[in-house]
């Protein structure tokens, strides 16, 4: 299937690695142009050089979306460069480990602002853009605020506000015709996935636990699983879904534990 994002211009917010690096290669390897954002100037130089060795084309922007200013210029350099914003993929974050029985108020806050506020910021920002291209938001998500896990109370809540906010928006962006789906991703296999789980005394047994209990073939997601649904929800393919949760996930969030 075409999914007619050909020049279309698609901010990644934390594309350079995992997830958001592999989004923005389904992007441009669909003729879109996709604008790597994050803090690392190597990480994304690295993105972009692999993007355009491929034939494809993007932009990097290095900037800490932790500071609103950073987000301000990063969409603005944007329009500067590109002269458009067609989607927005909101995904960088991370998940800190700052518990309730633990944390600060102080780290509960910086999480926050680590994990959620960036996403009103950079849709903000876009807006004016948006509004002119009839253009996407998608926002990624975790399980974490559905399931819960423990131990990661500012996580949880911050994608709790993810998954408000997706709903929140699509219904005040109705007028404008701008869509805002999620796509919610529990179990998938990225190198910071990778290095957490090498943290532990077993890895491989831990992670043949972990992919037991994942309905759908016992296995992990892969990142260029969430990339496709990213994709089609940035497209017009998808022009009547709007306001949706999409759990890319083998059934880990909802099907019957029974099964696992």
């Amino acid at each position: 299937m075409d999914l007619a994002l050909e020049n279309q211009v698609v901010i990644v917010t934390g594309g350079a690695k995992g997830i958001g690096a592999a989004i923005v290669e389904l992007l441009a390897a669909e003729g879109a142009v996709p604008v790597i954002v994050g803090r690392n100037a190597q990480d994304n130089a690295a993105q972009l050089s692999r993007v355009c060795d491929a034939g494809g084309r993007a932009l990097a922007i290095t900037a800490e979306l932790g500071e609103t200013a950073d987000c301000e210029r990063a969409v603005r350099e944007t329009v500067e460069q590109l002269g458009r914003v067609d989607g927005l993929v909101n995904n960088a974050g991370i998940n800190d480990g700052i518990s309730l029985s633990q944390g600060t108020t102080e780290q509960f806050l910086t999480s926050l602002r680590r994990n959620l506020v960036h996403y009103f910021d950079m849709a903000r920002f876009c807006l004016p853009h948006l509004r002119a291209t009839k253009g996407a938001i998608v926002n990624i998500g975790s399980k974490v605020a559905e399931t819960g896990q423990g131990g990661t109370s500012a996580y949880a809540a911050a994608n709790g506000g993810r998954n408000a906010l997706t709903r929140e928006w699509a219904v005040e962006l109705l007028g404008d015709e701008i869509r805002v789906n999620a796509v919610i991703v529990a179990e998938c296999w990225t190198p910071l996935y990778e290095k957490w789980i090498n943290t532990l005394s077993d890895p491989q047994e831990t992670l043949a636990r972990i992919e037991a209990r994942i309905p759908l073939g016992k296995r992990m997601t892969s990142s260029e699983e969430i990339a496709n649904a990213v994709a089609f929800l940035l497209s017009p393919r998808s022009s009547h879904t709007t306001g949706q949760l999409l759990h890319i996930d083998g059934g880990y969030t909802h099907l019957d534990r029974a099964l696992a």
